[in-house]
């Protein structure tokens, strides 16, 4: 197999014993069986890293369901090659060519050099980032829950959200510490960290000795703070006069609220405010951060931040006369711009068409199907949800409304390109070649 097709079939693999470790009666917190759909929907949600739920997580499963849950969010963020990869190592087997290819794959590298030393650093940083959360959270909720109680939080929380996973162990996800400083900066420090890819994180480490940074960190680093400032300056202005979110809140917490939101919508899914009774203009500004996701190279989804920014770079060359984007003093080559608008366009067109076909199966309204489908392509876990429960929409769908919703979790998390190369026909060379011809273009 291609290494795009490995990188798929892996997490399908993934999904499946996932799917048979929760489906048993020693998942379930009754001792009865939740059954196939949920276990499935279950299982997909937290190898995609995405937190929709269609059973309540800390009332449906048991202690042995929650810990296959997250070892479930820690295979689904590393990337199961990765994984794979840190274990070959540590046993003292070698890594074939077509391993590192498919782990090259699985990290979004140019190249396939040192692939395997990144892998390993990969695994290390990412223990070290999740014990410091984990550590912060349960001092913080060890008087409240006691000592051991407050370490099973405390872990689960911090992987879940430096792996961008947005599932949670209180059934209103983080509503009761919307105020905390220290629950809510942790959490937030841990998505960012986690969303800003690998590549980013190496880079911000190294700067201490080499004092620059690449193109891609800086480029990643502005753009981020640019989408969690509008993102949150417009989620405080649309939903400050709104009693059922903001509007009951002191100024302080309205804007930890706002900027916290406007965080978890690139890709991590905890909420400390009501998704079910935002206005209309909020759902625009999350779903657009939800569609446009993190960094390449790391454990969020969407078509990824640097896809958007080549994308918006390249249309405000076309509109100057340049031939070329160019960014910080660099020019972007063509390739690049090219896999953007690909990526763009087929992440669009998948998006509205299962959302499209949504509307015909389950009969929901328009604004609440389409957020949950871009809920479920960006691996966010955000959703307007089910009146009276801590579900997500997804519960109310029927069995192939849930499977579509699974197909978009499953493309948010490889990536609609990798999928797409994963499903294609091996290419083969041309044997006739035609003659240029022209169509009128806009």
């Amino acid at each position: 197999m291609s290494p795009p097709q490995l990188l798929a079939t892996g997490f399908a693999g993934v999904i499946l014993l996932g799917t048979l470790l929760l489906a048993t009666p020693l998942a379930s917190a009754s001792g009865v069986s939740l059954g196939w759909s949920a276990a499935f929907f279950t299982a997909t949600s937290a190898v995609c890293v995405t937190g929709l739920v269609v059973v309540d997580t800390p009332t449906a499963f048991s202690g042995f369901g929650q810990a296959t849950i997250l070892g479930l969010i820690q295979v689904g963020g590393l990337g199961y090659m990765t994984l794979a990869t840190f274990i070959a190592m540590m046993i003292g087997r070698r890594v074939s060519m077509s391993e590192q290819a498919s782990l090259q794959e699985s990290l979004n590298l140019d190249s396939r050099r040192d692939v395997v030393r990144f892998a390993l650093t990969v695994v290390k940083v990412t223990l070290a980032i999740e014990v410091v959360g984990a550590l912060i959270l349960w001092v913080r909720w060890w008087p409240q829950f006691g000592a051991g109680d407050a370490a099973w939080l405390g872990l689960f929380h911090a992987v879940s959200a430096f792996n961008n996973a947005g599932f949670s162990l209180f059934s209103d996800s983080l509503m009761s510490w919307r105020g905390d400083l220290v629950v809510n900066g942790t959490v937030m420090v841990l998505i960012v960290t986690g969303g800003i890819g690998y590549l980013v994180l190496t880079d911000l480490w190294r700067y201490r000795v080499r004092r620059a940074l690449t193109l891609h960190s800086r480029f990643v680093l502005v753009m981020s703070a640019v989408l969690l400032t509008l993102g949150a300056a417009g989620l405080y202005l649309v939903e400050r006069g709104n009693a059922a979110t903001l509007g009951d809140m002191s100024r302080a917490e309205a804007a930890l609220a706002a900027v916290f939101q406007s965080v978890t919508a690139r890709t991590a899914g905890f909420n400390t405010i009501d998704m079910s009774a935002l206005s209309a203009p909020a759902y625009l500004f999350l779903l657009i951060l939800m569609f446009i996701g993190g960094a390449p190279g790391g454990t969020a989804g969407g078509i990824k931040i640097s896809t958007f920014g080549v994308t918006v770079m390249a249309l405000w060359a076309t509109i100057r006369g340049m031939a070329e984007p160019h960014v910080m003093g660099r020019r972007i080559p063509g390739d690049a711009v090219a896999r953007a608008f690909f990526i763009s366009l087929i992440a669009f067109l998948s998006l509205n068409l299962v959302a499209g076909a949504l509307l015909v199966i389950e009969g929901t309204d328009l604004l609440r199907t389409l957020f949950e489908s871009a809920s479920a392509f960006g691996t966010v876990g955000l959703s307007t949800g089910v009146p009276g429960t801590p579900l997500s929409l997804s519960a109310s769908f029927s069995e192939p409304g849930r499977l579509l919703i699974c197909l978009l979790m499953f493309m948010g998390r490889i990536g609609p390109l990798t999928l797409a190369f994963a499903l294609a026909a091996r290419a083969t060379a041309p044997r006739v070649r035609y003659p240029e011809g022209r169509v009128l273009i806009g």
